[in-house]
């Protein structure tokens, strides 16, 4: 359980300084009357307490209200976690090439982006001990997660994955920057970059020789992984007639790049030109060095907003009808 905006709550503490500031008004004003003989027959009436009954369900109504204000959260909470692996970032291309559809998976053809975030998925669900992050690239490069044990987030993001999201181009250096600048304050013996991408850099102001060289400095291995098959691939487009149809266009790949990036930084290049290779690339992660870490698990947090606000409407709404219609109270 906690508040959102905790702040609110201050006004609570004014709500019993307005209480006492009321009192010291004192009480309504009395009729005059010119003889005591025109009250007489009131004068064994008992007193009511439908007053003091209004007055409390309108501070009950205000305390709610403030208590809604502040956003009162029902969640798990928050755990420390350790974990034993390897802190990995996945640095992937969302650039427009990546719509080829050279790649089986589950027997009908599919594009490179959604045999990756296939074989990513698989990866990440047995990974459950290591905390992993992702990088999103094509124009520009953007942190779809921090390197986190969370998998269920990190699940979610890459499920929002899609070409175009991001303006087309081919910002290697971007991409593996940005990777490098989540890893470089971890604490951990093994830092790891996959990098996959199906082209060559051709955007962004980092040149990936240059991101490489931070990485090596830093202790971050980069595994470069090129996608694609080798010669040409289906490219898919759609006609005028809103049919699709496949042109053939080159695959480009700058291997001579990527294998210097992984050279450089002591890991390796692998060409991955089928869903099973791809597969395979990532298994080999499963015998890298493992280090261990003490870190925190966020869980997700359910608002209880209504659950407070909606009374508080009620009472007010219930104490304002009382006083005019039943328990109405004359000057």
């Amino acid at each position: 359980m906690r508040f959102a905006q905790p702040w609110w709550l201050l006004l609570l503490v004014a709500l019993p300084i307005l209480a006492w500031l009321r009192g010291r008004q004192g009480g309504r004003p009395a009729f005059i009357y010119s003889s005591v003989s025109l009250v007489k027959g009131i004068v064994g009436v008992t007193r009511s307490h439908v007053g003091r009954i209004l007055w409390r369900m309108r501070w009950l109504a205000l305390v709610l209200l403030i208590v809604g204000m502040a956003r009162p959260q029902k969640g798990q909470g928050e755990q420390t976690i350790k974990a034993s692996g390897v802190d990995i970032v996945v640095v992937l291309d969302l650039s427009s090439s990546m719509r080829s559809e050279d790649f089986m998976l589950e027997g009908q053809r599919a594009n490179r982006l959604a045999v990756a975030k296939d074989v990513l998925q698989k990866f990440i669900k047995k990974r459950s001990n290591d905390r992993v992050g992702l990088v999103a690239f094509a124009g520009r490069a953007y942190i779809v997660s921090p390197p986190t044990l969370d998998h269920d987030f990190l699940l979610q993001n890459l499920a929002r994955l899609e070409i175009g999201i991001i303006e087309d181009s081919t910002a290697i250096g971007s991409g593996l920057t940005a990777a490098i600048n989540r890893l470089r304050d971890l604490k951990a013996r093994s830092k790891i970059v996959i990098l996959m991408t199906d082209g060559k850099n051709n955007a962004g102001k980092v040149p990936p020789l240059t991101a490489a060289e931070a990485a090596q400095t830093l202790g971050i291995k980069v595994y470069t992984l090129g996608v694609g098959i080798r010669g040409q691939a289906p490219y898919p487009e759609t006609d005028a007639f809103g049919y699709k149809r496949y042109r053939m266009i080159d695959v480009d790949i700058d291997e001579e790049t990527l294998q210097q990036i992984a050279q450089r930084t002591g890991a390796a290049y692998f060409r991955a030109d089928s869903t099973s290779t791809l597969a395979d690339i990532y298994d080999r992660i499963d015998r890298f060095e493992k280090s261990e870490a003490q870190v925190r698990k966020f869980q997700r947090y359910t608002e209880l907003f209504p659950l407070v606000v909606l009374p508080g409407f009620v009472l007010l709404m219930l104490e304002l009808i009382l006083a005019n219609t039943v328990w109405r109270r004359l000057p």
